[in-house]
């Protein structure tokens, strides 16, 4: 049985006040990884300065390849036709 799994069992025979207690917990938890990484973000949005930033944008824009959607159109459900 998967954690998954084994988690909504235990959770089937908890009283509903429990349950309560258990989706206030779920709520924070993902309310505190959102949080960490909004604060990943904000610590690393500083980090180039405006030339720098500006030159990996160009050498994005120039250096990569592109990917256009028809060349795509022959695959289906991950499998080329």
């Amino acid at each position: 049985m998967s954690t998954l799994e084994t988690i909504v069992e235990d959770l089937k025979a908890l009283p509903t006040p429990q349950l309560a207690q258990v989706a206030d917990y779920v709520h924070r938890l993902r309310e505190a990884g959102r949080d960490q990484r909004n604060a990943a973000i904000a610590r690393s949005a500083l980090i180039l300065t405006e030339a720098e930033s500006t030159e990996l944008d160009h050498i994005i824009r120039e250096g990569c390849e592109t990917i256009n959607a028809r060349d795509w159109s022959h695959v289906k459900n991950g499998v080329a036709a």
